[in-house]
């Protein structure tokens, strides 16, 4: 669980506020219950299930942006089959 911070000491330092959601969560409690939750936005945004383009879009090669190169690493010649008989 994050960081409690009441609501008064949020009004009187937000700049501290601040950086103690750098380190995760802030919970702001009203009258000693939770009330309200501080974060970074890019935090946010992951809860908030925004991504960035799924591999199958990235593989997809659609439009100007999919002009890249894929030259995928040779496994190397160390590894054995297995043996599954």
């Amino acid at each position: 669980m994050g960081r409690m911070m009441s609501s008064r000491e949020f009004n009187q330092n937000p700049s501290e506020a601040k950086r103690a959601a750098e380190d995760g969560p802030l919970i702001v409690t009203d009258r000693g219950e939770p009330a309200y939750v501080l974060l970074r936005y890019d935090a946010y945004k992951r809860l908030a299930g925004e991504r960035g383009p799924s591999l199958l879009d990235a593989l997809r090669q659609d439009g100007p942006e999919a002009d890249f190169e894929f030259a995928p690493t040779r496994i190397a010649d160390s590894v054995r089959p297995v043996d599954l008989s």
